[in-house]
């Protein structure tokens, strides 16, 4: 995802280190200052090549990747930072927010300690401290009561979010709409609103939403009246054919209203309670409509962006807005409401406890207000961000949107189904592939279909491990143990009762065949170059490889297929090269020991011409390993 949640609320961010923009900097200071967090990380990654390596600079690069949710290079740029004694708390927050998105649970935790001792009553730092062992509780497979299925037919290469039902239509939001120009924050262009229609339960036949709530800048979230006449849906601050910037220059969003007009969206007017100077945002109704609940960032909230309520009359006036106070809200960022048929609020955080980025969080009606405020789980919840769930209790499906890894593009929207609950007992012995001898001492990784890690475990001195997870699901479950190759076995989805799996682990140097280090492939998504969870899996078995035999020098080679110009290819394979090298330098191998080149399409491993298939394209965008020194 591209922090697609972030970009809605449009929040200027802002820095207390006591380092500050230079002359050299102010290139990359504006791209960053207009939120075009790409264009910023690049432009702060040349000042870098330059030797212009300042703490500033660092803590930039790590703000503008972790605002774009590339957790992984935010990791990096943040640990340049955080042992500083000046380090801002909410930079040692956003690292930790990172390690967390990264599987790191245990460095997540000490720098999370580290943001308390800090901001000792920050609500985050008080939720924390009160359970910091939390979240092998929330990711326990035994926990989890929703399934996700991706909406295939529908989800595009572009950032596709929301969910909208109105009798058999389909409202969404999506950047796929290539004749609008491109945002400077993601690459993408702006979003507009779509409907799509629900045949045989499958949401597809998407068209452009028909009227004139569809601008040439974003739109997004939509909420309709239980009639279907009327939409309040949010925007950018762009009215009558004027586009507003607070004063430092900020374009905020506003929320809208539309009429159904034969069935189009007209007569657009702005609520009352917009302003140039703060954003309103994600509309939601309760199901009465006499309320309308929303996001916002005004002044008087608790954080960063808090969600607030106001009545609606029977005219159609408003009230003034409320602030759902702090059982809800907290210092970090409350976004994209949804009230069911029962009263239960729905919403997304990144400061409540969560697995990830964004997780989605539920509170019952109570009184007034809500309840306590609960995590929904896996399934629902991942590592990565999920956000805009919406649930309808008497089918016990609803649909929710994230950028979870196995998605076609930036953010996904998925359906989710509440499970039956049963558990399978999985069975897994580790041995020795050379003399099938026990190992003790392995460790045991779990995951989902969907590459999120649901727990992990060691097996005991015979070898034996017992791993419980939800059944009716496909699962694959990776051992590790130092000197050895890791491996991994597929364990298909049943009922209950017990199932039996052996991995058996090669020693390590097996892995070497000649002058080549023989690794499943590495293998691409189109056009991208970022290290995939199955291509980390493989490059750790170079790690250890590489960790035995300290005097052992690799290089390594990037391929691409042959889609796009030679010029381009090449380009994007050297990245490939790079963030492969980058990868395994991370884990502790000195920069030295391994290098990298790309070579674009001129070396195919499969030279199929202008006639290769997408399995083709696929095994031609690789890494390959070669042995420099032993």
């Amino acid at each position: 995802m591209n922090k697609i949640y972030t970009i809605l609320l449009l929040i200027a961010v802002s820095s207390t280190m006591a380092f500050a923009q230079n002359s050299k900097t102010k290139k990359a200071d504006q791209y960053y200052d207009r939120l075009q967090y790409t264009d910023a990380a690049e432009a702060y990654q040349k000042l870098l090549k330059k030797g212009e390596g300042s703490t500033y600079v660092f803590e930039r690069l790590g703000n503008s990747y972790f605002f774009i949710n590339d957790t992984k290079k935010a990791e990096t740029y943040y640990k340049r930072v955080v042992k500083r004694k000046d380090v801002d708390a909410e930079t040692v927050y956003n690292y930790a927010q990172s390690l967390k998105a990264n599987g790191k649970f245990g460095e997540y935790n000490t720098y999370m300690k580290q943001f308390a001792e800090m901001k000792p009553n920050d609500s985050r730092a008080v939720a924390f401290m009160k359970n910091p062992d939390y979240l092998p509780k929330i990711i326990d497979e035994n926990a989890q009561k929703y399934a996700a299925t991706n909406l295939d037919a529908l989800n595009s290469k572009y950032s596709d979010f929301g969910g909208t039902v109105v009798g058999n239509d389909f409202y969404f939001t999506s950047a796929r709409n290539t004749s609008r120009k491109k945002y400077g924050w993601n690459e993408e262009p702006f979003l507009d609103i779509y409907k799509a229609s629900i045949v045989g339960g499958v949401e597809k036949n998407e068209v452009l939403l028909k009227g004139d709530v569809n601008t040439k800048y974003h739109e997004s979230t939509v909420a309709i009246t239980a009639d279907g006449k009327r939409m309040y849906f949010d925007r950018n601050d762009y009215y009558n054919g004027k586009y507003k910037k607070d004063e430092e220059g900020i374009n905020q969003l506003n929320i809208y209203c539309a009429e159904n007009i034969d069935g189009e969206w007209k007569d657009i007017k702005p609520v009352p309670f917009n302003d140039h100077q703060f954003s309103n945002s994600h509309p939601a109704l309760s199901p009465d409509g006499n309320t309308l609940y929303f996001t916002s960032d005004r002044p008087g909230g608790k954080g960063q962006a808090d969600i607030y309520k106001v009545s609606i009359s029977k005219d159609g006036t408003f009230g003034t807005p409320v602030n759902l106070g702090d059982n809800i809200n907290t210092e970090g960022r409350e976004g994209f409401p949804f009230v069911d048929a029962n009263g239960t609020l729905y919403f997304s955080s990144d400061a409540h406890l969560g697995m990830g980025g964004m997780d989605v969080f539920a509170a019952e009606p109570q009184g007034d207000g809500f309840g306590k405020v609960r995590n929904l789980g896996l399934g629902v919840n991942s590592s990565d961000d999920d956000f805009a769930y919406s649930y309808d209790p008497a089918t016990q499906e609803g649909y929710v949107s994230s950028n979870r890894k196995g998605g076609k593009g930036s953010d996904d929207i998925y359906k989710i189904k509440k499970l039956d609950i049963c558990d399978v007992i999985i069975n897994v012995i580790v041995v020795d592939a050379s003399n099938d001898e026990p190992i003790g001492g392995a460790r045991l990784d779990l995951f989902d279909n969907l590459e999120n890690k649901l727990k992990s475990q060691t097996t005991g001195p015979n070898g034996i491990g017992k791993i419980t997870v939800a059944c009716n699901q496909e699962h694959v479950v990776q051992a590790f143990k130092e000197g050895y190759e890791s491996n991994a076995e597929t364990v298909a989805s049943s009922k209950e009762g017990e199932k039996s799996i052996r991995i058996a682990l090669r020693p390590i140097d097996e892995i070497v065949k000649g002058d080549l280090v023989k690794l499943n492939p590495i293998l691409f998504d189109f056009d991208k170059h970022n290290i995939k969870p199955q291509a980390a899996f493989e490059l750790d078995k170079l790690v250890e490889l590489m960790k035995k035999n300290p005097e052992m020098v690799i290089k390594v080679e990037g391929h691409t297929d042959n889609r796009g110009s030679d010029a381009y290819n090449m380009d994007l394979s050297e990245r490939r090269a790079r963030s492969t090298v980058q990868y395994v330098i991370s884990k502790g191998i000195a920069k030295d020991r391994i290098s990298g080149q790309g070579f674009g399409e001129s070396r195919p491993a499969v030279d199929c011409g202008d006639n290769c298939t997408e399995a083709q394209h696929q095994q031609n965008r690789r890494s390959e390993f070669i042995i420099v020194k032993k």
